[in-house]
């Protein structure tokens, strides 16, 4: 076991996001791009000088045609009132069949948290209220006996041993959950210490779900969900398998349905009130320490956790007071974002190698401060 953990601790970071900087691809390539506003001009109350989405736009559709890219991919940004652009680069569209990594995190926790705002759960909820003996074998003397849902979400359950299974297809999804509490049993950690990014927390989160809402699998869970939502329609969780899938990064979306889903999110039109999406967004690990985080070895940066979600923050040391903005990068580079300070949201879609996340998020930063602007000169 310490042979394979030190081995994961090895590659994780390579896997699931690339530890690099951009690296340099093609150049060009066909791209259209469009345009649901009405580009005009505006100026803020307090004086700023006008500004022209026209020129914003044109400025943006210019950086992401020549802007260097392993491959093809789609970019897709909304503000508060409904008005949009869009570019696709080579064949990519925003139809295009992504497979999601761990974008589909985001979707995950969204889920689960629909039956916390229904009452079907609660944060304080723990694995053996739903899970019998033999599917959750983390006895009582036992600290992560104590983990509940809310730690789950926010990945400070102590859970930090991988159980292989979650990558093979053949598997079930509750005979991989007993693997992962045998994997965690007497692994030394107290749930809410530390913050470890992985599978696990996740999966386990999920057979909570699936056991308290009466659902057999997780696949029913979700079609009940995309049922009630009307969200996702193109979409599944399918990898490895729909017998076994991986709800950390086991997702094949469209950027459509993605969209669709950011949109119902901010607007909380799926939750009751916004009172959960606040409870998600908000900063989760502040009391814990960092075992794993992606984003310090990948961007060299310190982002913070909510439920399912990064909470950015563009500082070696998190130094962030308020929640601007959040995310759900993918190992594939493909990176869906809301903007909470300025009220829009969007889409990098894409699909590269495993461990290209900083390709895909390059892109992003490269066009971030236009897209702030194009952005601010609908609401300045």
């Amino acid at each position: 076991m310490n042979y394979l953990r030190s081995l994961l601790i090895l590659l994780v970071p390579l896997v699931l996001f690339s530890c690099g900087g951009s690296s340099g691809g093609w150049e060009g390539g066909s791209s259209s791009s469009s345009s649901s506003s009405s580009s005009s001009s505006s100026s803020s109350s307090s004086g700023m000088s006008a500004c022209s989405r026209i020129t914003t736009e044109a400025s943006l559709e210019n950086q992401l045609t020549s802007i260097a890219t392993d491959v093809d991919f789609s970019f897709y940004v909304e503000d508060s009132l409904g008005e949009s652009f869009s570019f696709n680069r080579g064949t990519s569209t925003l139809n295009t069949p992504y497979e999601s990594a761990s974008t589909s995190k985001w979707v995950s926790a969204a889920v689960i948290l629909n039956l916390v705002d229904e009452g079907v759960l609660n944060l304080t909820d723990k694995p053996q209220d739903y899970l019998s003996a033999a599917e959750w074998t983390i006895d009582s003397l036992d600290p992560l006996y104590n983990m509940d849902l809310s730690q789950l979400l926010s990945f400070t359950s102590g859970l930090t041993e991988d159980a292989l299974c979650s990558n093979a297809p053949g598997f079930d999804y509750f005979e991989c959950v007993v693997n992962i509490s045998n994997n965690n049993q007497d692994n030394g950690n107290t749930p809410g210490e530390a913050f470890s990014y992985g599978s696990n927390h996740l999966q386990v989160a999920g057979a909570m779900a699936i056991k308290a809402g009466g659902f057999t699998n997780w696949n029913e869970l979700f079609t009940s969900f995309k049922a009630d939502t009307n969200l996702f329609p193109a979409s599944s969780f399918n990898l490895p398998s729909t017998t076994n899938p991986r709800l950390a990064g086991g997702m094949t979306w469209t950027a459509t349905d993605y969209i669709n889903f950011l949109r119902a999110y901010k607007n909380a039109d799926f939750y009751s009130s916004s009172a959960i999406v606040d409870n998600a967004t908000s900063d989760k690990i502040s009391n814990a320490t960092i075992a794993y985080s992606p984003t310090t070895l990948g961007l060299m940066e310190d982002w913070h956790y909510g439920y399912g979600l990064w909470i950015e923050c563009h500082s070696e040391t998190f130094d962030c007071t308020a929640t601007t903005q959040v995310s759900s990068p993918g190992a594939y580079g493909a990176y869906p974002f809301v903007n909470l300070e300025n009220d829009y949201f969007g889409i990098i879609a894409r699909q590269g190698n495993l461990g290209t996340f900083t390709e895909g998020y390059a892109i992003y930063d490269s066009i971030r401060e236009n897209v702030e602007s194009w952005a601010l000169c609908e609401n300045p």
